[in-house]
């Protein structure tokens, strides 16, 4: 066994010596961003999709849900944000651990290790989705708690409940494409989900007018459409020639050293739960997946040199996308509101808010690629406590302060949260321009080693 492991780390060591990149120095820059675009929009593109088509389960449900009157839409938008919240963004961050374990592993070329994070990640997640559960199912009541009206509370606390099973399918599904991410593997990813979406539209209609359920139904289909989506990408993961040696069957060593992922993934859920605004979320996000997939994969590989390259090119991207969407989000803010409820009070309060909107999406990019950074370097715990003194010292009091002081109302609400954005970016910014990137290939190639375990599969 010991020679094992020397041989392994040696293997490691070689191979991060293998894969120095100090020739980017006397290359043109310029060639080595392009190539990084290709790879990053190649990588970007289909999350982007799969991303947007995720959120959107949730929005078209909605949307079927506001054509029953206002109070199912106010129930079911709140039992959405309120699930979000306490759950999805929750499992969703934590499941972001696998950013920094499978990619760097998969850069190192540990490619059985991947598949024992997974099942790691995948038991973790289904244990915390125990309690997160029991919180749904009494979010009724804790809403009324804090002042939510009653009709409306029970409205959102019966979505609630019937969301529940589509609960347990997020973390399978989340740590499914984060599996497959850190691989590269991101057509089938995209392929499944608009499987899933397409289903989803007649399921809604079916659940929600046809069978007389109402807005539960639409909860019902929800959870219905996770659940397909997750068994579609476990069917690949298995049956898949391209993940053959990163999913080498159910191994017992998955339950071992699960401390370890925790320690990642709480931090990691620090990161994303604080962030998640809207649908227009999903393109950055899209690209602080590909970031972090890239940042991780050359760094377990390596090479330095090459994921500052990748860090350079997907700010100047997300930047452009910033740009470019808050342009269009000004041009619709008349008509958008029509999408989600004919009543002209909510139209004309989306057409006052989607300025600010923009503005706080720009933002909101930046950081998105830069925590996406920070997950492929493995610094959850500094992106962990820079959100949440962005938030809890800036954030809340500003938001607290122009909502209720100033009366300024809901749009106070997001200018606080701006006040936290900016906090955020130029953080997370200072700390990524000071990065040695050396130091954090050496980092990534220690980290792979302390993971790398036998292969010992049981099926």
């Amino acid at each position: 066994m010991e020679e094992d492991e020397k041989e392994t780390q040696t293997s490691l060591i070689k191979r991060r010596e293998e894969g120095d990149d100090s020739r980017y120095g006397s290359e043109d820059w310029k060639k080595s961003a392009i190539e990084e675009v290709k790879k990053q929009v190649w990588l970007a593109g289909p999350l982007i999709s799969v991303n947007l088509m995720l959120f959107s389960l949730q929005l078209i449900s909605i949307m079927f849900v506001g054509h029953l009157g206002e109070l199912p839409l106010s129930g079911a938008s709140m039992a959405t944000s309120f699930a979000s919240v306490t759950g999805f963004s929750l499992l969703m961050g934590m499941s972001s651990a696998l950013d920094t374990f499978c990619g760097q592993s998969y850069g190192a070329k540990q490619y059985h290790m991947l598949g024992i994070h997974l099942q790691r990640a995948v038991i973790i997640l289904l244990v915390v989705s125990i309690p997160l559960a029991f919180i749904w199912a009494n979010s009724r009541y804790l809403l009324e708690a804090v002042g939510q009206d009653h009709q409306i509370a029970i409205e959102a606390g019966h979505y609630a409940q019937l969301l529940i099973p589509g609960l347990f399918a997020y973390g399978l599904l989340y740590s499914l494409l984060r599996f497959l991410q850190a691989q590269n593997i991101v057509f089938p990813m995209m392929i499944t989900t608009a499987i899933t979406t397409l289903l989803h539209l007649p399921l809604c209609w079916i659940l929600v007018f046809k069978s007389g359920l109402g807005h539960p139904g639409a909860a019902l289909a929800t959870g219905v459409s996770y659940w397909v989506n997750a068994i579609l990408l476990a069917l690949y993961v298995k049956f898949s020639s391209l993940c053959s040696k990163t999913w080498t069957g159910f191994s017992i060593e998955a339950f071992h050293d699960l401390f370890t992922f925790i320690k990642l993934s709480i931090p990691s859920a620090c990161m994303v739960c604080l962030n998640t605004a809207a649908i227009v979320w999903m393109i950055p996000f899209g690209l602080s997946g590909a970031v972090s997939t890239r940042v991780s994969n050359e760094l377990g590989a390596g090479r330095a040199q090459a994921a500052r390259v990748a860090v350079s090119v997907v700010l100047l991207m997300a930047t452009s996308e910033g740009i470019l969407v808050g342009m269009v989000l000004v041009l619709v803010r008349n008509i958008l509101g029509y999408a989600y409820s004919s009543e002209q009070e909510v139209v004309s309060y989306v057409a006052v808010m989607l300025p600010i909107l923009a503005a706080c999406n720009f933002l909101d990019g930046l950081q998105c690629v830069l925590s996406g950074v920070a997950r492929g370097c493995g610094w959850q715990k500094i992106g962990a406590f820079i959100n949440l003194g962005a938030y809890y010292i800036v954030g809340i009091p500003s938001g607290i302060l122009l909502a209720f002081v100033l009366n300024i109302g809901g749009k106070g609400l997001y200018l606080g949260i701006i006040c936290a954005l900016i906090v955020q970016v130029l953080s997370l910014f200072i700390v990524t321009i000071r990065t040695n990137w050396e130091l954090q290939a050496k980092m990534a190639t220690e980290r792979v080693y302390e993971a790398v375990i036998p292969v010992e599969s049981v099926s």
